[in-house]
């Protein structure tokens, strides 16, 4: 008998990802498959689940579906509240800063795109300066989700064009800027999602329109206890 109901999504994530993100992902019924995002291929592990299974492969971030779905944050920013001076977006892999600096330049040609890479991760910059993609060793970070090495040739070549300026930030700075969330707007944003923050608490000029993506609220519930209550990095 032929099912109507799709395939289990099978999601590989790094072994070391919040507790929460990975139970949450489980909790919406996909099957999570863990590895080392040290010494493993996840990618080569996800071509042999695709041979076997014959499932479809979603790329995290280059792909031009992933890339225009993340640049819906920013279309919706800029749609609400008019154009900007200037945007502040993390980067790991480059999908989310793809999709928003394609969106931003659309809307409000004359906005400045600041793309923010976390302080050892900045595969960006050094692919900026080499004029080619470079891979990076993973960076030590309690920005898990800011441990891509490389950039993929789609997000590469959107940074290159559209992303005016880069910069990085460092944990101290990342707990400082969740400590912010949660005093300031009641949110719980985890470290990768406060990059862009971080970045504009540091350097955004008085009297602009700023605007910051903030993603994601993946933190173990002890981590983010201690940077809440330390405004320092686990």
């Amino acid at each position: 008998m032929l099912s109507d109901s799709p395939p289990e999504p099978t999601i590989f994530m790094p072994s070391d990802a919040p507790a929460a993100k990975q139970a949450a992902t489980r909790g919406y019924g996909a099957r999570v498959i863990l590895y080392d995002r040290r010494n493993d291929d996840r990618e080569a592990m996800a071509r042999r689940l695709v041979d076997e299974d014959g499932q479809t492969l979603i790329p995290p971030f280059d792909h031009p579906h992933i890339i225009a779905g993340q640049g819906t944050a920013t279309h919706e920013l800029i749609e609400q509240v008019g154009p900007l001076d200037r945007l502040y977006v993390p980067i790991s892999g480059g999908g989310l800063i793809a999709g928003s600096a394609i969106a931003a330049a659309a809307m409000c040609p004359n906005c400045e795109i600041i793309g923010v890479e976390v302080a050892g991760g900045d595969r960006a910059r050094r692919s900026l300066d080499a004029n080619r993609i470079v891979r990076i060793d993973i960076p030590d970070t309690i920005a898990d989700g800011a441990q891509a090495p490389q950039m993929g040739p789609i997000t590469f070549t959107a940074v290159r064009a559209l992303v005016h300026r880069l910069t990085t930030v460092t944990d101290a700075a990342l707990g400082q800027a969740m400590r912010l969330c949660m005093e300031r707007m009641k949110q719980v944003v985890e470290p990768t999602g406060c990059m862009g923050l971080a970045a504009a608490l540091a350097d955004a000029p008085s009297g602009a329109r700023i605007g910051v993506i903030t993603s994601g609220g993946n933190v173990d519930p002890a981590v983010y206890g201690y940077i809440i209550r330390t405004g320092a990095p686990a």
